[in-house]
């Protein structure tokens, strides 16, 4: 196995001691010290694969989105389903995503906090991260109304809408320790129905 592959290896199994420190510390108790202990290594050993606390959230963060991407894009290639589907199916599949990823959210919620806090701005933060993701969105909404699928609308309008259903999952999920999404996913198909162009 090359260096590479080991290296990422081990930097996927410190993060998923390091969610655990995360979630029983908060984000702003946790110390380098207390992630190696964790892991049973030094500081010295974390150091090589993470620079500090906020880098190893923020990988975690990484490799979440790019899995909420690699879902949307597969399901934006799927010719055998119109683009009302595709969208109704890219939202029930990162509504199942979050639900598997409850620990993630809730350290990202209790980041956002700690940033809001201390005078940040979480919004900003936020959309960084996710703007690639609504922009998906945005573009296969503009796709469906040029193929007559989906009504004439507001095109940020209808991205807004379709992330805040993605936020209200985050919340349920997490704030509110909702045990399923399913009333959640429905609320998705009745939602994307409403913007479909009936015939």
């Amino acid at each position: 196995m090359s260096i590479v592959v080991e290296h990422d290896k081990r930097r996927r199994e410190i993060l998923e001691k390091a969610l655990d420190v995360f979630v029983d510390e908060g984000f702003e108790d946790v110390t380098i010290q207390k992630i190696a202990d964790r892991c049973g290594i030094t500081r010295t050993t974390l150091y090589i694969y993470f620079k500090n606390k906020k880098d190893l959230f923020n990988f975690s963060i990484k490799q979440f989105m790019g899995k909420v991407e690699r879902i949307i894009l597969d399901v934006r290639k799927n010719r055998d389903i119109n683009i009302v589907e595709k969208i109704s199916r890219v939202l029930s599949y990162i509504i199942d995503l979050l639900e598997e990823n409850r620990r993630l959210l809730l350290i990202t919620l209790d980041y956002m906090l700690y940033v809001a806090r201390n005078n940040g701005d979480p919004d900003s933060q936020i959309q960084r991260r996710t703007l690639r993701m609504r922009h998906i969105l945005a573009s296969m909404v503009i796709e469906g109304i040029r193929a007559g699928e989906i009504v004439p609308m507001n095109v940020r309008a209808a991205d807004d809408l379709l992330y805040g259903l993605i936020e209200s999952a985050i919340y349920r999920l997490v704030v509110l320790k909702h045990d399923s999404v399913s009333e959640l996913k429905q609320a998705v198909e009745l939602a994307v129905k409403q913007v479909q162009v009936v015939r």
